[in-house]
């Protein structure tokens, strides 16, 4: 007989005690409570008595170096990333124009479509059975666990060095194959990663110990250098300092205290500027301008009319309705996916038949929307020409022939009149159910890149209806400007932040005068 809950009955002398181990389900137990809160008992008050001034200076200093350490390893960490991504994607793109340019000449343009796939599905095999096979807590961004973490759920290996390695080498082929995903959200997993190794000088996965640093293990010391791990990976992935430890204080810990958020600043501010210290110096700029991975470029000032703000608010009203349908849609898809996807190679396949999904949806695009604009006029380092007429390229292309990231900079930054209405509304109906089915897959990556680029994409197709219906509106309505509007309403409705959005987004734009609108769009 069950209840309504479908709670098996038992009698009172057959139960088990409540503090029987044997009874909790293999599932359940993997989980443990930590334990933050310092029990200031008769005990521990005299334990502090005995303590020495010096060693207490000693510790504190020790703190300050740990989290310098924190943010430069976070940083070299995202570093190899970027330049290993940035490297192969540019040779991937380059190829497959080069076999777009050559077979559509011959009328066979299904050679490029098999290598587009093949090239997809390769690096996508390789991450998905790193995860699937070697780390499966390295799937996905990572940022819930870290949530769970830092708010006392001890989930498993999350903070291990092979979790990292996973981690990194994962979101890696990820991007590289092309998926609906970003290398960002990964970001604040492994600096949390890199901030528990570093604090305990001891690693689990290798089983050594450095017998340094001991009086930090414990766990309400690793929970404070987890914090700052966390805010690194944020100003490592946005360049956004400030971002970062408004994003642990808004999203991630619950424990805080006025020395925690000096040092979390700390770790940020030397993993924003480490980074861009090494990445400006890889691309040969004379001065800094790469203040994180999401390097969305100089932006000219946006100005705006007051009578605009009730739009950006519709927008922002449209942004949350598109977010809880997106959530509402991934869960259900993930939901299916635990109960019908279980074994290790199906998890492998479905990530590659993504992959393929992907590049299907890509080339069906680019290969039926003769979208033509003349050359120079987009920053676009691969056009394809297709079957536009010479000195022009395949607009409808050139969304799809680069990273995620070089592609939300494009809908950024490109003069109007870039794409046709039919490419983008084309584009955002793609996009949206290929990042809905993408994300809960056994592969390493972040949800805020294809997020922010659906946003981009249908907060540039408004610009062009308002312009297409009221022609007078274009002397206001920028299509950039729209653009990060309906980016941030986007990401905004996903992922539910408010205020540390608001600053991630103004840093990483380093446009102060355009606030007001991105607030009033994420309240709405």
């Amino acid at each position: 007989e069950a209840t309504d809950f479908n709670i098996p009955t038992t009698n009172a002398a057959d139960a088990d005690p409540a503090f029987n181990l044997d009874s909790r389900s293999k599932e359940t137990s993997q989980y443990e409570s930590l334990d933050y809160d310092v029990c200031e008992n008769v005990l521990w008050r005299r334990e502090q008595t005995k303590i020495k001034p010096k060693f207490t200076v000693r510790k504190d200093f020790s703190r300050w170096v740990i989290s310098l350490q924190i943010g430069v390893c976070t940083a070299l960490v995202a570093c190899c990333i970027n330049i290993v991504i940035e490297e192969v994607s540019r040779l991937k793109y380059a190829f497959l124009k080069h076999q777009v340019d050559e077979n559509v000449l011959r009328g066979d343009l299904s050679i490029p479509y098999l290598y587009w796939s093949l090239l997809n599905l390769v690096p996508v095999v390789i991450g998905a059975t790193l995860v699937a096979y070697v780390e499966p807590v390295a799937a996905g961004s990572g940022i819930p666990q870290v949530k769970c973490y830092l708010n006392g759920v001890k989930v498993p290996r999350i903070v291990r060095i092979k979790t990292l390695a996973v981690k990194a080498v994962g979101v890696a082929t990820s991007v590289i194959g092309g998926l609906a995903g970003g290398k960002e959200g990964p970001m604040i997993h492994s600096g949390a990663v890199i901030a528990a190794g570093i604090s305990q000088g001891k690693s689990t996965t290798f089983r050594r110990d450095l017998k340094i640093l001991q009086h930090f293990r414990d766990d309400h010391e690793k929970r404070d250098f987890v914090v700052g791990g966390a805010a690194a990976g944020v100003a490592a992935a946005f360049g956004a300092p400030i971002g970062g430890i408004l994003f642990s204080l808004e999203e991630a810990a619950s424990f805080w205290n006025q020395s925690l958020i000096w040092r979390t600043f700390f770790a940020s501010i030397i993993s924003s500027f480490t980074l861009n210290l090494i990445l400006s110096a890889y691309h040969g700029l004379s001065s800094f301008h790469y203040r994180g991975l999401f390097n969305l470029g100089e932006f000219a000032p946006l100005p705006f009319e007051y009578f605009e703000l009730p739009i950006f608010m519709l927008m922002g009203v449209l942004g949350g309705c598109s977010g809880a349908l997106w959530n509402a849609v991934n869960s259900r898809i993930n939901m299916f996916r635990a109960h019908a996807i279980k074994p290790r190679w199906a998890k492998v396949l479905e990530a590659a038949f993504v992959a393929v999904l992907g590049a299907t949806f890509a080339c069906l695009m680019a290969y039926t929307i003769n979208d033509c604009r003349p050359l120079g006029r987009d920053p676009t380092e691969h056009p394809v020409q297709l079957f536009c007429q010479d000195n022009e390229y395949n607009a409808a292309a050139a969304l799809w022939f680069q990273t995620p990231e070089a592609t939300v900079k494009a809908l950024f930054h490109d003069p109007p009149g870039s794409h046709k209405i039919l490419t983008l509304a084309a584009f955002v109906l793609i996009y949206y159910p290929l990042s809905c089915v993408t994300y809960g897959l056994s592969v390493s990556l972040g949800i805020f890149i294809p997020t922010l680029l659906i946003g981009a994409a249908w907060g540039r197709l408004l610009a062009s209806f308002t312009v297409l219906a009221f022609p007078a509106s274009s002397a206001f309505v920028s299509p950039g400007k729209y653009a990060l509007i309906g980016a941030a309403a986007q990401l905004g409705g996903v992922v539910r932040m408010t205020l540390s959005l608001s600053v991630i987004l103004l840093e990483t734009t380093g446009n102060i005068g355009f606030i007001l609108p991105i607030i009033l769009t994420l309240m709405t």
